[in-house]
């Protein structure tokens, strides 16, 4: 067995680990040129993955952050494409009773999918159209959910207040937020281009937002 004085000796303390954290992101980090609450989204969607280069791959349209505040505020609901998207949301910083919405194991989405000859992820989306006019979107996981909203929209759907498009993956991930990009239809949004996302990414982007700045 090897010796306890042979491990190599690690930070400790939660409080040093997060200061430590967050100035490492600054120091390694360009936020130059963003507003502060763009540059807030960058520095919590960058400590949620580790990767300083992601801020290069950011776009932000309109304000997000705003829309997001103003639509909390009036008490409107959140929709997310996946339960852990909704997991990494920071209670805390929401009001009580806070409606946060995902459709994906509603009974309904199986058979929708099937009849749109889609992903569930895709025809969940569908069942957000009564709640979609004010609220917040974030999508953290399925490149379909994004198409699936872009579609809608195209097609009448009433616009939410706030777009967190983060979906992650090699099939559709890189062209779905492409298409947002090239065409951001008027949404307050925010995307990271190209394959990366994910749910923690997508959460982490949402809570900065709300959270202390750095």
């Amino acid at each position: 067995m090897a010796d306890a004085a042979e491990h190599p000796t690690y930070l400790r303390d939660p409080d040093a680990i997060y200061r430590e954290s967050f100035a490492t992101i600054r120091r390694e980090a360009n936020v130059a040129g963003l507003s502060v609450d763009e540059a807030a989204i960058a520095t919590r969607a960058i400590h949620a993955c580790g990767m300083v280069d992601l801020v290069d791959d950011l776009r932000f349209f309109g304000d997000p952050a705003g829309g997001t505040r103003r639509a909390v505020a009036e008490g409107r609901p959140i929709l997310v494409d996946a339960q852990m998207v909704a997991a990494g949301l920071i209670r805390r910083n929401l009001p009580d009773g806070q409606e946060v919405h995902c459709f994906l194991d509603d009974p309904r989405t199986p058979g929708l999918a099937k009849d749109l000859g889609t992903t569930r992820s895709a025809a969940a989306v569908h069942l957000w159209r009564d709640r979609l006019d004010g609220a917040v979107v974030i999508i953290g996981n399925a490149p379909t959910a994004l198409f699936a909203l872009l579609e809608l929209l195209d097609a009448g759907a009433p616009k939410p207040a706030a777009l967190f498009a983060f979906p992650v993956g090699f099939v559709g991930a890189a062209e779905s937020k492409a298409e947002l990009a090239t065409n951001p239809r008027g949404l307050n949004a925010v995307t990271l281009l190209g394959r990366r996302g994910g749910s923690a990414i997508s959460a982490a982007a949402f809570n900065a937002v709300f959270a202390e700045r750095l």
